[in-house]
C-alpha cells in the first residue's frame, strides 16, 4: 500500500514536471500557392468560388482542332502502358488506363459532335468498340493476367489507330 502511494506522488510530481517546462509553438503564415499542373493557372484555382464554374475546374473544354491534337497525346500515353504491363505493374496499368481513357473520352466526344451528320456514326461505333478494349484490358489488369492483358493491349492499340486514321 505504502509503495502504491509512493507511486503516485513520485508521477504526480512528474506529470507537473512535463507540464511546466510546456513551450509554446509558433505557427507560421500558409504556405504560397503550390502553383498548378501544366494546364491550369494554379492549383488552388478550383477552390475559388469567386471564378465561373466553367474556369474552377481542371479540364477544359477545347476547340474540336486542340481537342484533336489532346486526343492524340492521350493515345500515346495509352500505348506506353505496354511497358507496365510487361513490367507487371498492374495498379499502375489501371491508373494510368482510366485517367488517360477518360480524357480520351471527353476529347473525342469534342470532335465527334464538330463532325458531319454522316461521320458521326460511325465514329461513335468505332469509339465504343475503342472503349470496350480499353475496359477489357483494365480487367485484365485487375486480374492480373498477363495473357489477356497482352491481347487486349493488342485490340486496344489497333482500334486506337483506327480511330485516330479516322480523326484526320
Amino acid at each position: 500500500m505504502l509503495g502504491l502511494v509512493a507511486a503516485g506522488i513520485v508521477s504526480g510530481s512528474f506529470v507537473q514536471a512535463v507540464l511546466a517546462e510546456a513551450k509554446p509553438i509558433k505557427v507560421g503564415p500558409p504556405p504560397p500557392p503550390s502553383g498548378g499542373l501544366p494546364g491550369t493557372l494554379n492549383s488552388d484555382e478550383a477552390r475559388d468560388f469567386d471564378l465561373p464554374l466553367k474556369n474552377r475546374f481542371y479540364l477544359q473544354p477545347l476547340a474540336p482542332a486542340e481537342a484533336a491534337a489532346r486526343a492524340k497525346e492521350s493515345a500515346k500515353e495509352i500505348v506506353g502502358v505496354k511497358s507496365l504491363i510487361d513490367k507487371k505493374a498492374w495498379p499502375y496499368v489501371q491508373n494510368d488506363l482510366r485517367s488517360k481513357a477518360e480524357y480520351l473520352r471527353y476529347d473525342l466526344n469534342t470532335v465527334i459532335s464538330a463532325k458531319p451528320k454522316e461521320e458521326k456514326q460511325s465514329l461513335k461505333e468505332l469509339t465504343g468498340k475503342l472503349f470496350q478494349d480499353i475496359s477489357d484490358l483494365d480487367h485484365a489488369a485487375k486480374i492480373k493476367s498477363s495473357s489477356e492483358a497482352e491481347k487486349y493491349y493488342a485490340k486496344t492499340v489497333s482500334t486506337l489507330n483506327d480511330v485516330l486514321a479516322k480523326l484526320g
